[in-house]
Parts: structure tokens; C-alpha cells; sequence
């Protein structure tokens, strides 16, 4: 039996009134998700636990089966296994954005402009990293570089109790009333953050960039906290092998910390620009080796972050063109196979960020030639709703791919 899971990072939404009172969902040209899901099971699944903050760490967690409430214990630790740092269980990990800043002189009045500064190149951004470790660096606290704007700040034998907001939850807000407290270990972060300014401002990277009309990397930005993650064996926990697929540390790095073979694709990326044939080939080409592939896309979320309508409702149809009708085309050679589609939390283009709210998914089965009774309704929010079908606990949904029972 083989079993994929294609999620579309932050697809689900709320009603937009540029798409005249649709969401994304609602608005998309999506064939092929549309058949699977009139011809599937339709409902929705709640990935966020009650009292846990909404993002890709925890609900990703969810969805692949292992419940944050136990094994969540911050989002860099599970990046840190990805970009291949070793971690020691008293080291204490951060998210380091590159992040644009505006230009007043005092750091408490100057606004979030971008949260990922304009997408920095990973070339250009590790030469920032470099040169913030040459000066930053100590024996206790150490930059890693990583891709793009994310990057990677380990504390050896660090304190964990802080509260750091993610840059992509203040765009547009000034940061003085997100800034880490100065007093005790939180004014260290706050002065790694506050020195980052002056290595940055004048540095040949930012000059070029500036020059070329791009958002420079004015100042590091640091959240996420928390510390090694430990979970099971994927084939331990559901019998299988299983490869992940994405263009995101964080997933990956769940892929790997449970023994997961992560596979990367040439060009793709974290945002609509991604290689989307080339995910949709390397999940083809895992399914002959893996009975279980975690195909993972952040266009959509990325959107919903930066209010971009047109290209939330485009980037699913191209999930759509590119990724579900070649995957599911593909997957008829096989006389049993599943595929589950959702997202893994709403991000909202009216909030640009995530929520907790439930959201949609299929799950379609295809075994023996037969084909399970369908919910005969095109995959949106409100018609996931109106199937009556929840699921409370999100990483309990899986178990209906991995079972072993297909009536």
C-alpha cells in the first residue's frame, strides 16, 4: 500500500473581500484536488491542541502523527537536526531571522519591514552569518548559517524560559513592544539583536543589495526557542519507511528526528517561485522505495504572510497543476494506494498569520480498483464544515492512512 501526504502549507483561509466574499480555497481553479475530494472523504481536523500557539512546528507535528502537547519542545531545535548541528540536550537553540528593519536610530522605534529581507540569497546570507559569528560569537553562543533569511543561534547550556515573538506576527509593527526584556539572560538576546545593527549596516552584502533595489538584512531577529527534540521511529510507531519532501528546515528536520529519509529538490524553495514539478517527480520516484511519502509545500503560508491574494489563490492551483493531478496520475499504477491532502493550520491573508482554527483535508483511497464512497463536494472550508466529519485530535488523523483496514 502506498500512502502520500500533500500538505499546502497555511492554504485554508477566511472569506476575502478582494475575492468577493471566497476564500482562497473557494476561489482556486483546482481540478484535480476536487476530484479527490468529491470522490474521497471530506472533513475537517483540528492539528492545533488547546493551549499550544499555532504554527508549522507544532501542527506538522501533529500531522504526521506525534502529538505536540508531548513532544513539542520548540521550533530551532528541529531546524538545528536538519541543517546537520549537533545538539547536546543542554543546548538551548533560536530561530535567527535576517530581517529589514526601518531606519530610526533607536532600535525600540523602528518597524518590522520584512521579515525575510526581500528573500535573502543563502549565499549572500551566509556571509552575513560569518561575519556576525566573528563578532558576536563565543565560546557559549554560536551562529550556524542555514538558507535564505532562517538561520540558527545555539546557547550552550542555555536558559529556555523566553518569550520571543516570530518577525512574520509584527510586519508592519514596531518592535518595541516585541523586543526581549533587557534584564537577566533576555537582555543578552536583546543586545545580540541590538548589536547586529552596526556588522550589518555598512557590510558589502547590504551595499550590493540596497544598490540592486532590494530589501537589505538590517538586523538579525531571534524566537523559536527550545531545546533537542526527541521523538519515535515513524517505522516503529506505523510499520513503514517513510521519506519527507521539502524546502523548509523545520520539516525536514521533523522528517529526520523521526527517522525519516529527507529528500531535497533542486530549486525548491519556500515560497510560490518553488520547483513544483520537481517536488511532484521526487514524491513519484520516492513512492517506488517509501509506502509512505510527506510531500511539503509553504507557497500558500507564505502568501498569507504577506497579504498577497492573487498569488494565495495562484500558488494552489499550481499545488494543484503541477503536484496533485501528476502525483495522483502517477500513482495509478498501483493497485492500492491513499492520498491525504490539507493544510497544516489556516494563515489568514486578514491576520497574516496562523491561527488555530480547524481546517480541511481528503483522504482518498484507491484499493483494489474500488474507490471509497466520495463526500460529492469540491474541497473548501465551508463544505468541509457541512460534512459534519471532526477530528479532535490531529495527530490521530494519519491513522486512517496508515491503517491497515481498507473497507
Amino acid at each position: 500500500m502506498k500512502n502520500i501526504i500533500i500538505l499546502g502549507d497555511g492554504m485554508s483561509d477566511y472569506p476575502v473581500p478582494e475575492l468577493n466574499g471566497l476564500t482562497p480555497l473557494d476561489a482556486a481553479h483546482k481540478p484535480a484536488i476536487d476530484l479527490l475530494s468529491t470522490h474521497g472523504e471530506l472533513g475537517l481536523v483540528k492539528t492545533i491542541p488547546n493551549g499550544i500557539q499555532p504554527g508549522s512546528d507544532t501542527a506538522n507535528l501533529s500531522v504526521l502523527g506525534f502529538d505536540p502537547s508531548i513532544y513539542y519542545t520548540g521550533r530551532s531545535p528541529i531546524e538545528a537536526v536538519s541543517m546537520g548541528i549537533n545538539l547536546e540536550s543542554s543546548d538551548v537553540t533560536f530561530r535567527c531571522n535576517l530581517v529589514t528593519l526601518s531606519e530610526e536610530d533607536e532600535y525600540e522605534n523602528k518597524t518590522m519591514i520584512d521579515y525575510g529581507s526581500d528573500e535573502i540569497s543563502t549565499e549572500e546570507s551566509s556571509i552575513l552569518i560569518k561575519s556576525l559569528q566573528d563578532k558576536l560569537g563565543t565560546d557559549t553562543i554560536t551562529f550556524y548559517p542555514g538558507i535564505s533569511y532562517r538561520h540558527c543561534v545555539v546557547w550552550k547550556v542555555g536558559p529556555s524560559n523566553f518569550s520571543l515573538v516570530p518577525p512574520h506576527d509584527i510586519l508592519e509593527k514596531k518592535v518595541k513592544d516585541y523586543l526581549p526584556a533587557k534584564i537577566g539572560d533576555s537582555e543578552i538576546i536583546y543586545n545580540l539583536m541590538i548589536n547586529s545593527i552596526s556588522i550589518l549596516k555598512n557590510h558589502p552584502v547590504n551595499k550590493s543589495r540596497i544598490e540592486r533595489g532590494l530589501n537589505p538584512a538590517s538586523s538579525i531577529w531571534l524566537w523559536g526557542n527550545g531545546k533537542k527534540l526527541t521523538l519515535p521511529s515513524f517505522k516503529d510507531k506505523f510499520g513503514v519507511d517513510g521519506a519527507v519532501i521539502s524546502a523548509v528546515d523545520l520539516i525536514k528536520g521533523i522528517g529526520i528526528c523521526a527517522g525519516m529519509k529527507s529528500i531535497d529538490v533542486e530549486g525548491a524553495t519556500g515560497n510560490i517561485h518553488t520547483n513544483f514539478t520537481g517536488k511532484a517527480n521526487a514524491a513519484i520516484k520516492a513512492l517506488d522505495d517509501y509506502d509512505f511519502v510527506y510531500l511539503h509545500i509553504e507557497a500558500p503560508d507564505e502568501c498569507g504572510h504577506r497579504h498577497e491574494v492573487e498569488n494565495k489563490v495562484r500558488s494552489i492551483e499550481l499545488i494543484d497543476e503541477f503536484v496533485v493531478a501528476p502525483i495522483f496520475k502517477a500513482m495509478q499504477k498501483y493497485d492500492d494506494f491513499r492520498i491525504m491532502i490539507l493544510p497544516d493550520h489556516p494563515t489568514p491573508l486578514s491576520l497574516r498569520t496562523h491561527t488555530s482554527d480547524p481546517v480541511p483535508y481528503i483522504f482518498y483511497r484507491h484499493s483494489n480498483s474500488n474507490i471509497i464512497n466520495g463526500s460529492g463536494k469540491n474541497y473548501t472550508e465551508k463544505n468541509a464544515a457541512e460534512t459534519g466529519v471532526y477530528i479532535e485530535h490531529g495527530y490521530t488523523l494519519i491513522d486512517k492512512l496508515m491503517s491497515k483496514d481498507d473497507k
